[in-house]
């Protein structure tokens, strides 16, 4: 099985620090693979609880060289719930990648664990008559304290519901289940790492935001 690993999170960085430079990213350090995967940005500044920058992926297998240098500026720059990340922005990035594995379709909207498991809702909107469809990474439940009802309730308003939620409306929902391999590293971290590695210093000041 593919795990998530720290030349995957270092690409990520390679293609958006190219994207400003307007250079190519080096090739990746890592074998190619087809899976589904994610990539999150995160922000810290003046020690601050790492704030989420963007967050975008595939459900389905794709090839993870192309899906990550893919998604590495897609949820950099295109992610609509912010404003585009700003090259002034990377010394205080952090870059999260994650591989999806383990699909499974739960019985119902109780059949899976905080803090395991990944989940991807599907159900009918009782006031228009449409489908809807949200997800969660596996780490979201748990980085928001939240229990398996709240993390239900909250797919649904992430999936665009704002009606009432009843328990009736959640016994409908179809519920897939996965897991996820995922590796983190800050802007700090992958600037030592091609120092070392490459004998360069990025252009841009190496700090680390988070700590």
């Amino acid at each position: 099985m593919v795990v998530a690993t720290e030349e995957m999170a270092v690409y990520c960085f390679d293609t958006l620090v190219g994207h400003y430079s307007g250079e190519q990213p080096p090739p990746p350090a890592f074998e190619e693979g087809v899976h589904p995967l994610f990539v999150t940005w995160k922000k810290a500044t003046n020690g601050s609880e790492p704030r989420l920058r963007g967050c975008i992926g595939t459900l389905e297998p794709r090839q993870i060289v192309s899906g990550f240098k893919d998604y590495a500026l897609t949820s950099a720059l295109r992610d609509r719930r912010f404003s585009p990340i700003q090259s002034k922005e990377l010394p205080y990035l952090e870059c999260t990648v994650s591989i999806l594995t383990e699909y499974e379709t739960a019985q119902n909207y109780l059949d899976w664990e905080v803090g395991k498991h990944g989940l991807i809702i599907e159900f009918t909107d009782p006031d228009y008559n449409v489908r809807r469809s949200a997800t969660y990474l596996p780490e979201v439940a748990a980085h928001e304290g939240w229990a398996i009802l709240e993390t239900i309730d909250s797919l649904m308003r992430k999936a665009g519901y704002n009606g009432t939620i009843t328990e009736s409306l959640r016994n409908k929902i179809r519920v897939t289940r996965y897991q996820s391999t995922l590796y983190t590293m800050h802007y700090g971290e992958y600037a030592a790492y091609v120092k070392k590695n490459r004998g360069e210093i990025n252009e841009a000041p190496v700090a680390n935001g988070s700590k």
